[in-house]
């Protein structure tokens, strides 16, 4: 049985009648027209609400309709008494948002009877509320695991192309902004730590920390923050919905699957940047082989020619210098042979010095070509990074579901 009923009447007899019929079983409280009615049900919230048609000011059906267009009440069973039992205002009544009508004057059993039938009506009608609103609720998680899946496979094929921590953390920040979180992210990059936030900058503590729990838990809880570790990223959460259990559940479950995708992009750009720095570097130390062997090979051969020349230089200097010296001709000889001798074998290393030379032009050639390929391939790859922050998908707003 109802625990409270409120009596909307502007006749002292009738609400005599109604204390007297109720009041052993359940709480009666007494309104005298319309807008004292209205306000008392707002105020007391009662299980049923008996209402008189004639009354002054409001009347029955204006105060019904009233009472069924506010949230607060619109849900409260309302049982007509009038003296009127017409079929027109009983249509009237239900138009209005009555779900019984009675007819004064009314017998006590049949108003208890009747009251008993409307109570029965109104738990009925909450328990099937409460069935709608969890079927509703249950939808709705699907609906909103569905639409969880789909917001990070956007997240993912928005990073698939991806070339720079700035983008990543944009990317990373449209999927939070929907779900009204104030976020921080800390790229582990290269043996750097890269901070990020999605609301104003990130303070030196909020740094800290994340730097200090980088090695610690995967999920990490104080108060209404979390931390969530990953070997190449870290999140930081500072307002995690504690009051709202299954909210924060659902959080717990969705996160991890957004930082693994940022920590293989993470790892994939790490890769990518030192295989495009190493090329770089052995492209300068080709660079560098080639320019220095080119020109101690230059050097060598141009001092060795020298070398010759001046030998020859000699020669021709002791042959016209010779006859005056009179030495004996087996020593002019001796000493004349003796310099073709050395001036021949020194032609032949510089022969030898130019066949050096030019094997080493074809391996610097070689070289040249080599360097020609890894400035083709950083070309390539610096271009790839530009194709891809043109090719970038732009939002999270556009998410297409099935």
């Amino acid at each position: 049985m109802s625990n409270r009923v409120l009596a909307i009447d502007d006749d002292k007899f009738i609400h005599q009648i109604i204390n007297t019929s109720l009041g052993e079983f359940c709480d009666v409280l007494h309104a005298e027209n319309g807008e004292q009615g209205i306000r008392t049900a707002l105020e007391t919230q009662p299980d049923i609400i008996l209402l008189d048609v004639e009354m002054p000011g409001m009347n029955g059906f204006e105060v019904c309709s009233k009472l069924k267009s506010t949230q607060g009440t619109k849900d409260i069973p309302v049982m007509f008494l009038s003296g009127r039992g017409s079929i027109e205002e009983r249509i009237q009544g239900y138009n209005s948002g009555a779900a019984d009508y009675i007819t004064k004057p009314f017998e006590i059993a049949e108003l208890v009877a009747r009251i008993k039938v409307l109570d029965a009506y109104r738990n009925e009608s909450l328990a099937l509320k409460k069935d709608v609103e969890q079927a509703q609720s249950t939808a709705e998680i699907a609906l909103t695991d569905i639409g969880d899946m789909g917001r990070v496979m956007r997240y993912v094929s928005q990073t698939y192309g991806t070339a720079s921590l700035e983008s990543l953390s944009d990317y990373f920040f449209q999927f939070f902004q929907p779900l009204s979180l104030s976020v921080v992210v800390a790229f582990w990059y290269l043996d750097e730590a890269f901070y990020f936030a999605n609301n104003g900058a990130v303070c030196p503590l909020e740094q800290e920390l994340l730097l200090n729990c980088k090695q610690g838990e995967r999920f990490i809880d104080f108060g209404a923050r979390t931390i969530i570790n990953y070997p190449n990223v870290s999140l930081l959460v500072k307002n995690m919905p504690l009051a709202d259990a299954p909210l924060y559940g659902r959080y717990k479950d969705l996160f991890p699957h957004v930082l693994e995708a940022t920590n293989a992009k993470l790892n994939a750009l790490a890769i990518n940047e030192r295989i495009t720095n190493q090329a770089e570097e052995l492209t300068e130390t080709f660079k560098l082989v080639d320019e220095t062997l080119g020109s101690q090979i230059i050097s060598l051969y141009h001092h060795s020619k020298m070398s010759v020349n001046l030998i020859e230089q000699l020669y021709q200097t002791f042959c016209s210098t010779i006859p005056s010296l009179g030495l004996e001709p087996d020593q002019e000889e001796y000493i004349l042979d003796a310099l073709e001798s050395t001036v021949t074998e020194l032609r032949g290393h510089l022969d030898m010095g130019t066949d050096i030379q030019t094997s080493f032009n074809e391996v610097m050639t070689h070289m040249q070509h080599i360097m020609a390929e890894r400035k083709k391939l950083i070309k390539c790859l610096n271009e790839d990074r530009v194709e891809a922050q043109v090719n970038e998908v732009t939002t999270q707003q556009d998410i297409e579901l099935f």
